[in-house]
């Protein structure tokens, strides 16, 4: 079920209400309710994979179960390797399999043995990456003695489930989201509000921005090979919004449909295209994942500590699976492997942790050191993201040869027939959009910004004109980026 879907406009008032008129608002009655509607909108794509996730729900559970009655060194750690290895094979033959047999029988065949190729058509679960890592995190965590075991299973698995977040993120943690589903909510007006507003400006973001920039990529990746650098280069810039409006989009609808049941999710993205340097557009970028292998995969191998040729691995390991987590391609561990080049000069010379304040914080012109340092940074990122979308390591390199060609300064006329807007009319669109990112980048959302307005007409008339936007400029619905990964 998709949030830009009329299912969703017509599944989610529907959960809403009848989650406040529970009498007595009695806890175990709401998380039931938000466990089979969750299991309902996962259903809705393909119900045969509700036993994919239960069964990881139940696992999970019961060696955190296990995990809090064992004392002994040996067992716990024999549990957390049951875990492990559950939840990564899942991941691994769903998501890998293919992958791995396709390059072992091309790796031997290269050396001349010859190896019957035995792949098989394997439907992608949508969002197991996300709820393998948040189950995954929970028995780590137990493991560590971080957080204790929850014995009611009902809990467990809404918060394992929990629609908002359950294919995309934010990636919760259960020492955040699980207490939640163990105390008592109540309405708060203020709060619900402010997750509208959230989920309005998600729905700008995923429909006006992304879906109109992806038609425009789209129909310039398909004619790569004929275009001039510049329209090449055009598509980059045009991807980096289809994929932050996209996959930020998700998150802002996310955390604002959790905020009208009284659920608090954490920031996912942080503004991240305003980063000084690539170190500090990791920390603004799908915050979730980031800190998610920070802590349970960089510092477990000594993160930033040791030696520089520790350092160096470590990074590489850090961005490499990265890579790996977003797709079994080549172009994927490229792309992580590039974001490591750029990382690394700035951990060796210990500039990583340079900035940690919002940028320009006390005006809104920025010095223009400041404003070349963005510009750079969102370039790099840019050409990181072109081995992203492009279809393979080959075809990447491709496009960047074309776009730092004599190419870059002469036009091939392309046909935009298939794109209902013209590139200079969403271009425009972009421009709006940052302007509007840049004056709320001191809170969770760009437009929380304007709630603090105090002339009503102004206030109530942006979001209006935000909602007009989002009717207007609705181009060809498009599947969420992130549901592949």
């Amino acid at each position: 079920m998709l949030f830009n879907s009329i299912e969703f406009i017509l599944f989610l008032p529907l959960v809403f209400g009848c989650y406040w008129l529970i009498p007595n608002r009695k806890l175990s009655y709401q998380n039931l309710l938000i466990l089979v509607a969750s299991y309902f909108f996962y259903g809705w794509w393909d119900w045969k994979f509700l036993g994919l996730i239960l069964f990881s729900t139940i696992v999970d559970y019961s060696i955190g179960i296990f995990l809090s009655r064992s004392h002994k060194k040996i067992a716990r750690k024999l549990l957390l390797w049951i875990s492990i290895l559950v939840n990564i094979g899942l991941l691994g033959f769903f998501k890998y399999y293919n992958f791995f047999i396709e390059n072992f029988t091309l790796a031997f065949n290269s050396i001349g043995i010859h190896v019957n190729q035995s792949s098989l058509n394997i439907i992608l679960p949508v969002g197991i990456s996300f709820y393998t890592f948040q189950t995954l995190s929970y028995t780590i965590d137990v493991y560590r003695q971080n957080i204790k075991a929850t014995h009611s299973f009902l809990s467990f698995a809404a918060f394992v489930s929990f629609f908002p977040q359950l294919v995309a993120g934010p990636i919760e943690r259960a020492s955040h989201l699980l207490p939640q589903f163990e105390n008592a909510r109540k309405f708060d007006y203020k709060n619900a509000v402010n997750g509208m507003r959230q989920i309005l400006w998600g729905l700008f973001k995923k429909i006006v921005i992304a879906d109109n920039a992806a038609e425009i990529v789209n129909q310039i990746y398909s004619q790569s090979g004929e275009v001039s650098g510049n329209s090449l280069a055009l598509a980059a810039f045009f991807f980096a919004f289809q994929i932050y409006g996209d996959f930020s989009g998700y998150s802002d609808i996310a955390i604002g449909t959790a905020r009208l049941f009284g659920f608090d999710l954490k920031q996912n993205f942080a503004f991240p295209y305003f980063s000084r340097n690539i170190a500090e557009f990791w920390r603004r970028w799908h915050i979730s994942l980031s800190t998610w292998f920070r802590d349970y995969l960089y510092i477990p191998l000594g993160g930033s500590k040791g030696n520089i040729l520790k350092k160096i691995r470590n990074t590489f390991i850090i961005f490499l699976v990265s890579g790996f987590w977003h797709g079994a391609n080549w172009t994927f561990i490229v792309w992580g492997g590039l974001n490591a080049l750029f990382f690394l000069p700035l951990l060796l010379t210990e500039k990583n942790r340079k900035y940690l304040n919002n940028v320009s914080d006390n005006s809104n012109i920025p010095p223009f050191k400041v404003f070349m340092q963005i510009i750079f940074t969102f370039s790099l990122t840019c050409i990181a993201w072109i081995f992203f979308r492009a279809d393979s390591v080959h075809h990447a390199f491709e496009i960047i040869n074309r776009i730092f060609s004599k190419s870059l300064i002469q036009y091939s006329g392309i046909d935009f027939v298939g794109t209902r807007f013209h590139p200079l009319t969403v271009l425009v669109l972009i421009c709006l959009f940052i302007l509007v990112e840049w004056l709320g980048r001191k809170q969770q959302f760009a437009i929380e910004h304007f709630r603090f307005y105090r002339i009503k007409s102004l206030k109530y008339g942006f979001y209006y004109l935000i909602l007009l936007a989002i009717f207007w400029f609705n181009g060809s619905p498009q599947e969420f980026i992130y549901f592949q990964f």
